[in-house]
This record gives C-alpha cells, sequence and structure tokens, in this order.
C-alpha cells in the first residue's frame, strides 16, 4: 500500500502544471484614464451580473469570463458608448439574465409586481379568516355556556 501511495505521489510530480488548473485573479488590474472612467466602471460592473456565477456582478466575480467581461465594458468605455448603450449590449449578448435589475416589460412583469401580489392575497385570506372567525363566534347563544 505504501509504495502505491508513493507511486501515485511520484507520478503526480511528473505531470506538467497545466495538468492542475488554478483560478487566477485579474493578473492586473485595468489602468483608468482619469476618475470620472473608474467611476463609470465601477458602477456599471456592480450592475452586470458574472454570466457563469450565481449571484454575483462582474464587479465581485473571480472567474475568468468576468474578467472578459470586464475588458469588454471597459473598451466599450473607451469607445465613448453610453451606460444605456454598454448595458443594451450585454442584453443583446447574454440575455435580460446580465442585469441584476430586470428592465420593466410584459415578460417581467411578474418579477416586479409577483411579490406585492402575494403579499395582497396573503393579507385578503388573513382578514377574510378573521372575519369568518368572527362571525361564527357571534352565532353562539348567550345563555349557552364555552367550553375552554
Amino acid at each position: 500500500m505504501r509504495t502505491l501511495i508513493a507511486l501515485l505521489m511520484l507520478l503526480a510530480l511528473c505531470l506538467p502544471q497545466s495538468a492542475f488548473p488554478q483560478v487566477q485573479g485579474d493578473i492586473a488590474p485595468p489602468e483608468f484614464r482619469d476618475s470620472f472612467e473608474e467611476a463609470r466602471f465601477r458602477a456599471l460592473t456592480h450592475e452586470l451580473r458574472c454570466v457563469m456565477c450565481q449571484n454575483q456582478s462582474l464587479a465581485d466575480s473571480n472567474a475568468e469570463i468576468a474578467r472578459d467581461l470586464r475588458n469588454e465594458v471597459l473598451q466599450l468605455l473607451r469607445q465613448g458608448k453610453t451606460d444605456a448603450e454598454i448595458r443594451d449590449f450585454m442584453v443583446a449578448r447574454y440575455g435580460e439574465f446580465v442585469l441584476y435589475k430586470p428592465r420593466l416589460e410584459t415578460h417581467t412583469a411578474l418579477l416586479w409586481f409577483g411579490p406585492l401580489l402575494l403579499v395582497l392575497a396573503g393579507g385578503l385570506a388573513v382578514f377574510l379568516l378573521i372575519r369568518r372567525q368572527s362571525g361564527q363566534s357571534r352565532d353562539i347563544p348567550a345563555d349557552e355556556p364555552q367550553e375552554w
């Protein structure tokens, strides 16, 4: 058994480093022309979702695709695109999922108004239940003793 473990360890040492992929963050942070460009870049990368990660913004994600998308956002900024044009470009390319705050459209109306409808339905159900319970307590004759 010891020889098998030693053989496996020796084999692992002989493999090239590319056999063991490692996650790397940004090698060098982007350099900005001015503070206005940096502020726009940071705001956009916090508004856009990483397409590979579950719930991380482009600014927070360490995924390689997020790094590529950050570079693409910076290139679009430097091309003179507005924030709305950059968002539209990303939505056209990756879908509505890329936005943390989806736009109010017919197919996203349930996302916007669904929670409110659930709260209203729950409030109505509680109201009707309380009203029904209070109506049943009035039906008890006064001369009959109540059981506690």
